[in-house]
């Protein structure tokens, strides 16, 4: 008997009731459906703030131009250099196709919806995943990643992170059966496929595939189908493109990431941006808090275990494992953007919710079991019979419904706590604070008819503006400025010695002598290379025909009628 209740209790600690329902209970789908609202809302509300036709990003103009570039039959690696794998470029051609029906600007603005609704889907996956702990697990990943601030900026626009957490979930949530590896060899192969394609993505999603990997041991076959699908996700969809230009493939996605040369960014700014802490918090206050984390979880871990006598189960160690991997990789590069920190946020929610959750549970496990035991003791023998056969009767149990009714009342007191937070959150870091708001008539883009070839260092603009394809022979197809700076300097951009090297600069050459207008925005000194030579060539070439705010527009060619 004793050893029935302690299974028991052991289950109810670490996996919930032994059966639960298969979306969970009506608290736990409430609250999966409350944070996923919430962070939508967030969501939303970063991507209307500035505008859905504002230009708040560097990195969404290389993301999304490629795709654009793709859906008209020009090639990353082959005909344009591109520093990431084509994961991205498949996901957006879709939305690029309204290029061919509309403008860029409007497929733009889809691709940034699309990304926003990929924000959100990974609030229910992630919730999904832990569903079986209770509703508390669930509020506190979901509502974790709900609000984290590095999540809610990389979802604005396109970029890689909300994509990339996306598929890196959907792997999780088919490899894992509750707490530990699947057994059936069709969710560990589809497991591995999505965790795949993420990496096709951005090559980060190596660091959950290892973990799982590691996990899947010492069942070597089982390790092996998860690696199968892994292998068939990636290079499924770059396999193409290698064919295409395998030499530039690698030197593009491989050499210009890992060659990168730059200014190391102090570790305590990687930590405020890892915590979703404000900016002017001080060094010490950073790292002390970035402590009080580790050492949270870490007790939190070691509490649960000691109360419900069990060790961590593998979803507790693929999210601890995860999270610390993921740290060491954002400490180990020079270069470090505040965007990467999206990619930590399921992790990090995870490695703080699971061992929590489990310690309230196994808490609550031992209260329920130390009741009856407790009855007994202290009742006379009149009252030991019904002591032994439950609570007096002047103090019934609850009935299913009104707990059910509490733990909805809780769950909605927490949402309400998320939503207030959530606001709070967004008002002390408004989007404004993103890269930049720029108004893109503002510099007469519509002098430059459409078609015409225009060169920048920063293609968002073209793409908001429809000046972003051309129809004229021989023109650079460029689409990542920096990137091809990397790519043809390994590693290297104009600070750390990008215009010494010839194959820089002969690019950058090559596209002022094809193009007929420039746009350069006030930080062109951080992506064009510029070099005494090239200076001059550009400016025998192109004279100045509008000036707004350190935005210069150039052209070579007589400025046509305005163009919509």
């Amino acid at each position: 008997m004793n050893g029935e209740m302690a299974t028991a209790v052991s289950s109810r600690s670490s996996g919930g009731d032994a059966a639960p329902p298969r979306w969970g209970t009506p608290a736990v789908r409430a609250a999966i459906i409350g944070t996923a609202l919430i962070g939508l809302a967030l969501r939303l509300w970063v991507l209307f703030w500035p505008g859905l036709m504002s230009v708040t990003q560097y990195d969404d103009g290389p993301y999304f131009g490629s795709a654009v570039r793709l859906v008209h039959g020009v090639l990353p690696y082959r005909d344009y250099a591109f520093v990431q794998p084509p994961g991205i470029t498949e996901l957006m051609s879709p939305a690029a196709l309204d290029s061919y029906l509309s403008s860029t600007a409007s497929a733009l603005v889809i691709g940034r919806f699309l990304t926003v609704f990929a924000g959100a889907a990974a609030l229910v996956l992630a919730g999904f995943l832990v569903r079986h702990r209770g509703a508390l697990a669930v509020l506190l990943t979901c509502g974790i990643l709900a609000i984290y601030p590095p999540s809610v900026m990389a979802a604005h626009t396109v970029l890689l992170e909300p994509w990339l957490v996306l598929l890196c979930l959907a792997g999780a949530v088919a490899v894992f059966d509750r707490d530990r590896i699947t057994a059936s060899t069709r969710r560990l192969a589809w497991g591995g496929v999505a965790s795949g394609f993420g990496g096709a993505i951005k090559l980060w999603a190596i660091v959950p595939v290892l973990v799982i990997a590691v996990l899947c041991l010492p069942r070597v076959r089982r390790a092996a189908v998860f690696a199968g699908g892994v292998a068939a996700g990636f290079v499924i969809p770059v396999l193409p493109f290698v064919i295409a230009s395998p030499g530039r493939f690698y030197t593009d996605v491989a050499v210009a990431q890992l060659a990168r040369i730059g200014i190391r960014v102090p570790a305590w700014v990687r930590f405020n941006t890892m915590l979703g802490t404000p900016k002017f918090l001080t060094e010490g206050t950073v790292i002390a808090l970035a402590v009080a984390v580790l050492v949270f979880v870490l007790a939190a871990q070691a509490a649960a275990s000691w109360v419900t006598r069990s060790p961590p189960a593998p979803l507790d160690w693929f999210a601890l494992g995860s999270a610390v991997l993921i740290v060491l990789m954002f400490l180990w590069p020079p270069y470090y953007a505040a965007h990467y920190a999206a990619f930590l946020a399921p992790f990090l929610a995870l490695a703080v919710a699971l061992p929590v959750a489990r310690l309230a549970r196994g808490l609550a496990a031992r209260r329920a079991q130390r009741q009856p035991a407790a009855a007994a003791a202290t009742a006379d023998p009149a009252t030991a019979g019904q002591a032994a056969k439950g609570p007096p009767a002047g103090k019934p149990e609850p009935p299913p419904a009104r707990r059910a009714t509490r733990r909805l009342a809780g769950a909605g007191l927490i949402l309400i706590g998320l939503a207030v937070v959530a606001g709070a959150a967004a008002q002390a870091r408004p989007p404004s604070r993103l890269t930049g708001r720029f108004d893109v008539p503002a510099v007469s883009l519509q002098l430059i008819p459409k078609g015409a070839c225009v060169v920048t260092d920063s293609p968002s603009y073209l793409l908001i503006g429809d000046r972003f394809t051309s129809d004229r022979p021989g023109c650079s197809q460029m689409v990542d400025p920096l990137g091809t700076d990397l790519a043809l300097g390994n590693g290297r951009r104009p600070a750390t010695g990008a215009s010494h090297v010839p194959a820089v600069i002969g690019a950058w050459r090559q596209a002022f002598s094809t193009a007929g207008w420039a746009l350069l925005t006030p930080k062109n000194p951080q992506r064009i290379p510029w070099n005494p030579a090239l200076r001059t060539f550009f400016r025998e070439r192109f004279e100045l025909v509008g000036h707004v705010d350190g935005y210069n527009l150039y052209t070579r060619e007589r400025p046509g009628p305005a163009a919509t």
